[in-house]
């Protein structure tokens, strides 16, 4: 008997372990519930709730295949080896099988799963599954890993050309297996572990399923891909695929985004227009945050890439902070940003950055307090692409921009939200006024009365004050 063991690949569909599993003989599938461990992680709650409406959806598809699903609540990682050694034991199974994840926490639990495991010959086998290349593959000419992202690119794309990653057939029912106690004993009620606070107006936004995904990434190959490139950077525009929830808890897999992407090619790398490159661009970035994440694991530990940053000092500044998380920082694009993210648990990707470099460079305050904010409340909420995109805005990390480029959000509001729309969507109270005045109302006239905080920051001065705090390290 095999043992599957589901994490953040809640797929049937070209999900590695659970084809190798059942070209090994018949299947048993497993999920640890871990609140008290997401917690720990920041696990945001509709990023929670949206996990286990797909654990629903992955339980009927599995049921389908005859693999029964054993579903157990395990409060904290460091439980789950004795827990599957234990259920290994009583099921009589040959091999555990699970997709690699590559957090720290994450390859810990895995590497005492295993030395317990096959200390009674049981083997853990594990799979690359996550990204297009197996970690620790892509390397320079000296065999270390890239530190540089465009390198890492021009690699990626060498292995693209000569064959594109494929995806595993679909999987047959298995005949179905005699009953066994912990097919019913064993499980918890998914609803006792519903978050609190997240609205049934933020789940219709998110809805679960294979087939849901795979059709978004069809209608945006089909309709928004080739206009991608022109059209990504404004906010008040649906021209971003909305794929990234769905690839984090694995819903879709990353080989079926890249096929998908190439299929008029008939599965072949040929770049046919700018918005297609883009886009796959934005997948190398992906893939190359969680090769860092894997080759330099001090970023899951709370530290920079450059290590020399660490001496920045950062201001204490608890109102300023407070006010940055719930939009009401008094520049219209940071605050309709940060408005989205509470409302959706998203946020546009060039509003991320102008949100995140606020307040790392007007505000000045660290880094890691931003990136912790968003882990509590995206849906996509990964720690590589969010760590890694927090440490780019910050100046502190692999391709991070120049500390002495710092974005003027009101200049960024007006080149990609020019008529006003996003600003006018998410800070109502500034609906009434004009496409000049939106993006910085106080700006001519400071006793204007508008239901409206004025600006936190002078960004010219805090600017400055940012460039001194940089410059002294």
């Amino acid at each position: 008997m095999q043992l599957i063991w589901f994490r953040q690949d809640l797929r049937v569909q070209d999900n590695t372990a659970l084809w190798h599993a059942t070209q090994a003989g018949p299947c048993i599938a497993f999920v640890a519930i871990s609140p008290e461990q997401w917690a720990l992680h920041d696990d945001a709650p509709i990023k929670v709730d949206f996990y286990l409406r797909q654990l629903q959806s992955l339980k009927i598809q599995l049921d389908n295949l005859n693999i029964p699903l054993i579903i157990q609540h395990i409060p904290l990682w460091n439980e789950i080896p004795q827990a599957l050694l234990q259920l290994a034991q009583q099921l009589n199974i040959k091999t555990l099988h699970a997709n690699i994840e590559l957090g720290l926490n994450e390859l810990k639990r895995d590497a005492a799963t295993q030395q317990l495991l096959e200390n009674t010959n049981i083997p853990l086998e594990l799979y690359h599954d996550r990204t297009l290349f197996p970690v620790g593959s892509i390397r320079n000419k000296t065999q270390q890993p890239y530190k540089v992202f465009s390198a890492f690119k021009k690699n990626c794309y060498e292995q693209l050309i000569i064959s594109l990653p494929q995806c595993y057939p679909a999987i047959e029912a298995q005949t179905p297996l005699s009953a066994h106690p912990l097919f019913t004993t064993s499980h918890c009620q998914l609803e006792d572990f519903v978050p609190a606070h997240v609205t049934d107006e933020q789940r219709v936004l998110w809805p679960i399923s294979e087939t849901y995904a795979v059709t978004l990434l069809d209608q945006f190959l089909n309709d928004k891909v080739e206009y991608y490139q022109q059209e990504r950077d404004f906010p008040n525009l649906d021209s971003t695929s909305r794929l990234a929830a769905y690839l984090n808890i694995g819903i879709l897999s990353i080989r079926q985004t890249i096929q998908g992407l190439f299929r008029l090619q008939q599965g072949h790398f040929h770049i046919d227009n700018l918005g297609q490159q883009t886009w796959l661009d934005e997948l190398i970035w992906r893939e190359f945050y969680q090769h860092i994440l894997f080759d330099f694991p001090q970023v899951s530990k709370h530290q920079p890439f450059k290590i020399n940053t660490n001496n920045i000092q950062w201001r204490d500044a608890a109102q300023d902070l407070h006010a940055w998380q719930q939009g009401q920082t008094g520049i219209p694009i940071v605050d309709a940003g940060m408005r989205q993210l509470l409302a959706t648990g998203w946020m546009h990707n060039r509003v991320r950055m102008i949100t995140a470099m606020f307040l790392c460079k007007n505000l000045l305050i660290d880094w890691r307090l931003g990136e912790q904010w968003f882990m509590q409340h995206l849906i996509d909420g990964d720690l590589s692409a969010n760590n890694g995109g927090w440490q780019w805005c910050a100046s502190t990390g692999t391709d991070s921009v120049p500390y002495f480029r710092i974005f003027n959000p009101v200049s960024q509001s007006q080149r990609f939200d020019a008529s006003g729309d996003y600003i006018r969507q998410w800070v109502p109270e500034l609906a009434h006024l004009d496409a000049k005045q939106i993006h910085e109302p106080y700006a001519k006239d400071k006793n204007l009365h508008l239901n409206y905080p004025q600006p936190i920051a002078d960004l010219k001065q805090t600017r400055i004050r940012a460039l001194e705090a940089f410059k002294a390290i």
